[in-house]
């Protein structure tokens, strides 16, 4: 019966061992869940202050365009942080996003965020490309707009497929104002079904969509 006991008092030894360490672990994961919620508000902090930084950037150069285009003396006009009401219709068309300033800037800062600004910048290239009147100027844009979006390595060449890319080279010849049409709608079906569902869930639309603003900064530049 000796020889019976010594695995039983083992067995309650190790028992008694693991829900002692359990009992550590637990206690250490309390510990723990203190400093990552910590590092969580840190690191929601850090990506509001830097939303705020680009939009801020945006917002500007938006106004300073403005400003050299007008002929009229006296300010500029500001675009002020939208009410919750206003930026929840950016929710529910894309259309309605590109169409308000705000929320155009908003949308450029979250696609920098996300590296993929070349997208939304091919698009107001083109959107700028479509009002041009001057023949010069439609080919002198176009094939600017080729340089920067379209040919093969070019600084912000955007993803369409190669056959689009090789008739556009060839429209580009003898521009006119459909050069780009295809390939400005798959950039804007590529922004709608992929960023745009993004950025409705990011940190910083569902902040502009509180009643509590994020901070003064951000209520007019």
């Amino acid at each position: 019966s000796g020889r019976g006991t010594a695995p039983q008092a083992a067995m309650q030894s190790a028992v008694f061992m693991a829900v002692r360490h359990g009992g550590r672990m637990e206690r250490g994961g309390r510990r723990r869940s203190e400093p990552e919620e910590a590092d969580k508000g840190r690191m929601k902090r850090t990506i509001i202050k830097d939303w705020k930084t680009r939009l801020s950037y945006f917002l500007q150069n938006s106004s300073s365009s403005n400003r050299r285009k007008s002929k009229k003396a006296g300010k500029h006009r500001n675009y002020f942080r939208p009410s919750p009401e206003e930026a929840q219709l950016w929710s529910e068309a894309f259309d309605e996003l590109l169409a308000n300033k705000y929320g155009l800037a908003a949308f450029r800062a979250f696609l920098k965020s996300e590296f993929c600004e070349e997208n939304i910048e091919f698009w107001l290239a083109c959107e700028d490309f479509k009002k041009t009147k001057s023949p010069q100027k439609l080919t002198s844009k176009a094939k600017k707009i080729y340089n920067d979006f379209i040919e093969k390595e070019a600084p912000k060449e955007i993803n369409i497929d190669f056959q689009t890319k090789n008739m556009i080279a060839q429209n580009i010849q003898e521009a006119t104002h459909t050069c780009f049409s295809a390939a400005q709608r798959r950039v804007y079906s590529l922004m709608e079904n992929n960023s745009y569902p993004r950025f409705l869930e990011s940190e910083f639309y569902q902040e502009l969509c509180k009643k509590t603003p994020i901070s003064r900064a951000t209520q007019g530049t």
